[in-house]
Order: C-alpha cells, then sequence, then structure tokens
C-alpha cells in the first residue's frame, strides 16, 4: 500500500485488528525485514510497517532531514491512518523515532531493539577524520583549485565515510549526518510508556552500554540482552525475541 504525505509517496503495510502496533526500521533498511515479527504479530494485533521516506518503497525527502522531521512525518503518517496510542517497535534508527516521537506523545508501550539515541562515543581517528575533512575544504576554495572542490570533496567522502554513509545519495548522506550527531538521552525521562529494552550482546553498532544507560534513563525500562546475537538481534535470535515480546505484550492481545 502506498499513501501521500507531504508530496512524498510512502510504502507500508496495514493489517489485522486489535491494538495497533507500528514497526519501525533502522537505517538502511526497509519494512521488508520485519516480515516474520509481522506473521507473528498478526493473529492478535493490528500490525502497521512503514518505509521511512529515503528508504525500501518510500520517495526519498528532496532535502535532507534530522530526526526531528522524521518524528514529524510519523505524526502525519499516524494521523492520516488515525492510529492513536500505538505500540511502537523501534530497532535501531527506528528507536530514535521511537524515543522522540513516545517523549512528547501517548503511546502505549514501546520495544525498543538494539536503538540509536545516544550519541557514540568518538575515536581519535574520527576526530582526525572531520579536522582533515574541513581543514580540506578550506584549501579547496583558494584559486584555481576551487574549480576542482566537488570533485575532489566527492572522492574524499567516499573514501572516509561508513559503508551506509557511501551507499547513500547525497541527501541521504547529509541526512546521516544529521541523525548520527543528535544526542536523544534529554528525552529519555519524558517517556512514560512502559518500555522494554532488547539487545544482542555482540552488538557493535549501538553497543550493549547503550541499552544499560538508557535503562536508567527511561522511567520503569527493563533490559534483555541476549548471547550470541548482534545489532539485528530480531532476526538473529528470532523465536526469543518473540516469546520476550509475547510476554509483555500478553495483556494487549485482542485488544482494541
Amino acid at each position: 500500500m502506498f499513501i501521500n504525505i507531504d508530496g512524498l509517496k510512502i510504502h507500508y503495510h496495514l493489517a489485522g485488528q486489535g491494538q495497533p502496533i507500528v514497526l519501525l526500521h533502522g537505517w538502511g533498511t526497509s519494512l521488508d525485514l520485519f516480515e516474520s515479527m509481522e506473521n507473528y504479530l498478526l493473529p492478535n494485533f493490528q500490525v502497521i510497517s512503514l518505509d521511512f521516506p529515503g528508504f525500501g518503497k518510500s520517495d526519498e525527502p528532496l532535502e535532507p532531514w534530522d530526526v526531528e522531521r522524521y518524528v514529524q512525518f510519523f505524526e502525519e503518517f499516524l494521523a492520516k491512518l488515525e492510529i492513536e496510542n500505538p505500540i511502537l517497535v523501534g530497532h535501531s534508527f527506528g528507536g530514535r523515532v521511537s524515543i522522540k516521537f513516545a517523549s512528547r506523545h501517548s503511546v502505549h508501550k514501546i520495544i525498543l531493539i538494539g536503538s540509536a539515541g545516544i550519541k557514540p562515543k568518538r575515536s581519535f581517528d574520527y576526530y582526525m577524520k572531520v579536522y582533515s575533512y574541513k581543514a580540506l575544504k578550506k584549501v579547496l576554495n583558494l584559486p584555481i583549485l576551487n574549480k576542482y572542490k566537488d570533485q575532489i570533496m566527492e572522492k574524499y567522502r567516499g573514501k572516509a565515510g561508513s559503508s551506509d554513509y557511501q551507499k547513500a545519495s547525497r541527501v541521504m548522506q547529509q541526512t546521516l549526518s544529521k541523525v548520527v550527531n543528535e544526542d536523544l538521552q534529554h528525552h529519555m525521562p519524558h517517556i512514560k510508556a512502559p518500555t522494554l529494552l532488547i539487545w544482542g550482546k555482540n552488538d557493535t553498532a549501538t553497543p550493549l552500554e547503550d541499552g544499560k544507560k538508557m535503562e536508567q534513563l527511561i522511567p520503569g525500562a527493563g533490559l534483555v540482552a541476549l548471547d550470541n546475537a548482534g545489532h539485528y538481534v530480531f532476526l538473529e535470535q528470532q523465536n526469543r525475541v518473540h516469546l520476550i515480546m509475547n510476554s509483555f505484550l500478553e495483556e494487549d492481545k485482542g485488544v482494541n
């Protein structure tokens, strides 16, 4: 299914009946990753999943977005589908949107899976890249060199950027830069909904320490850390994650 929001064609799934659960995917992925989770939840819930703008089959934003703009988009998406007080399941980047949305809106429950939202600690190599990048930009503004600026900077970004960064379009590269540098810790104490945190102990993208910090900052949150799993714990330990979710959502089954 598709819906138009702010001139963008947005791809989404909606099926089932009962308490609405919205599945929000991570950066660089799409709603397809939630297929098994959707099938598991459908007998007892109305399940909604979507491709964020710039991912899957949804249109790309016309300009770089930050987390706030994605939250505003999500607010419009829920309003158009007349979904109120949902359960949110956010993986990685989807967790960012869930955290900021839930800090100012009523949601029934939240499940954060390997969620982003805590600004990563930067290594010395990272800062060297940042400073050398800025220095290079200044040098390329000099006469003669400035006509080669765009070409040289594009090559530098390709070598220095992460794999997610390199795969993205220019608009989404700028969006990624805005998103990953936003720290959401100050929003977490404002979340009032029951919150379950699910983490893979081997997660290197959003380390377990981030989950522990979220458990401290979100009132009443509980953390479950699973062995032999990384950032995609909901795929790597699918059955265990489903059972944990089932226990957390037991009282919500069949409720509308």
